[in-house]
């Protein structure tokens, strides 16, 4: 078996990513980690050929500040990394997202089991999408739940934007990939970072998704989807971690927006029927 990883990124330096610690923490488990690399304002392509790994191969490319269409430059440059995977597998990662060291052999183990299974196309990680600090994490159906983040690169598959794929059976319509739970969970970081920082991102970045950038303000967020985390933290990014402790406290007098309300409806659903309403980019099979 021969594993592939892929990422893409620009100014993640400037951005506040933890992009290395993000490509180190999967890079004992995989075979080769193919890294998109778009040009940026600062020191990212540096620290990315700082890692002098033989495993790691470097592709620069340039964004298309034209296609300004729901986010699709972002599905071409993760094509871009993806179209020069070999491996059997195809182990797609974002700059804000981080695995523990004791789940890996839980990941290789489940890309083994299901390497043979035609019926199988993708695996799937649960996440914890922390917020506001290293202590806190929302748990809402607005914010997914469970993703695929590993496919096989012998099926038809393309992204329309960063964050999902869709297979392609034919030429003209593309469905979700069949899947299997893996049992791990991926960390995600991106919401802890500097409000400087998320607001920098959303001047550069919204624009690729058609709109105007919004003021990033973490205190206007629905506490009732705020909860503590108590696990540990991946070891390679324990020093990169805000070090504030305990539940992230939002704006007391936040008034809910109408997404969130229906959010709120959604859960109480959710707990009443033991149901999982959140968006899922996959079929389990």
């Amino acid at each position: 078996m021969k594993v592939s990883a892929f990422t893409f990124i620009k100014n993640g330096q400037i951005l506040g990513y933890p992009f290395l610690q993000s490509i180190k923490s999967i890079l004992p488990i995989v075979d080769e980690f193919i890294i998109n690399v778009g040009e940026s304002e600062d020191d990212t392509l540096d620290m990315i050929h700082s890692i002098k790994d033989k495993k790691v191969r470097i592709i620069e490319s340039k964004w298309n500040d034209g296609m300004r269409d729901r986010g699709y430059v972002y599905g071409q440059q993760k094509m871009i990394a993806q179209f020069n995977c070999t491996g059997d597998w195809a182990f797609y990662i974002e700059g804000d997202e981080v695995y523990h060291e004791r789940d890996l052999e839980q990941i290789k183990k489940s890309m083994e089991m299901h390497l043979n299974d035609s019926n199988v196309e993708a695996l799937v990680f649960d996440f914890n999408h922390f917020y506001g600090n290293a202590s806190s994490v929302l748990d809402s159906p607005g914010w997914y739940r469970s993703e695929a983040r590993i496919i096989k690169n012998s099926i038809r598959s393309y992204a329309p934007d960063g964050l999902f794929w869709l297979v392609l059976d034919s030429n003209k319509k593309g469905r979700y990939p069949r899947a299997k739970r893996t049992g791990v969970t991926c960390y995600h970081y991106g919401w802890v970072r500097s409000e400087k920082q998320m607001n920098l991102k959303s001047s550069k970045v919204q624009k690729y998704w058609g709109g105007e950038p919004v003021i990033i303000d973490y205190s206007q967020m629905d506490q009732s989807i705020i909860k503590e985390f108590r696990g540990s933290h991946p070891e390679i990014v324990k020093d990169w971690l805000p070090q504030d402790i305990g539940l992230y406290v939002a704006d007391p007098a936040y008034k809910l927006t109408q997404k969130q309300k229906k959010h709120r409806v959604m859960m109480r659903f959710e707990k009443l029927f033991g149901i999982d309403l959140s968006k899922k980019h996959f079929k389990l099979v």
